[in-house]
């Protein structure tokens, strides 16, 4: 639909500027467009929604999953977390990564210009591609990066099941 900004000229939306294009028109060679009372609009972005700051949501943990001939490997990137604070558990072959960016001592802090840096809980689980032997589980967490490598259990070949 179409809407009016605050110097009154015609908005088109999404949609009627697809049918512009596309050449739909009203019959008379015209694109179909209505016009909307000068009600405010709902915010059609959910990123101008206002947060809840006192709302705890763990950000999420980027990671790389790749396999070798006999292992599968997953890698993340976890600059700046103590490895007594980073929980790495395997279930039902899923792997779950926890812990917590410490942003350190931030006393005296009046105003922020910019802060891109996500610091807090985070957390992953990922449900590993390939049946992994859980028993050859290694986990180093060097300069920064958490790697984690799994024994890969063996695919057999198609076996062929005889039915009675």
């Amino acid at each position: 639909m179409a809407r009016r900004n605050r110097d009154d000229d015609l908005l088109l939306e999404e949609d009627e500027l697809t049918a512009a294009f596309l050449g739909e028109d009203n019959g008379a060679g015209q694109p179909q467009m209505a016009v909307q009372d000068d009600q405010p609009q709902q915010a059609a972005n959910p990123a101008d929604e206002q947060w809840d700051e006192d709302e705890a949501v763990p950000g999420q943990l980027a990671v790389d999953v790749y396999e070798t001939k006999e292992k599968l490997v997953v890698k993340a990137r976890t600059a700046g977390v103590n490895k007594n604070e980073l929980d790495v558990s395997i279930s039902d072959n899923q792997l779950t990564i926890r812990g917590t960016l410490s942003a350190g001592n931030e006393d005296g802090v009046e105003n922020y210009f910019l802060q891109e840096c996500y610091w807090g809980e985070f957390s992953r689980t990922i449900a590993l591609p390939v049946p992994v032997k859980e028993e050859e589980i290694e986990a180093v967490l060097k300069d920064g990066v958490l790697t984690i490598s799994f024994g890969k259990l063996k695919q057999d070949t198609v076996k062929k099941i005889q039915v009675l």
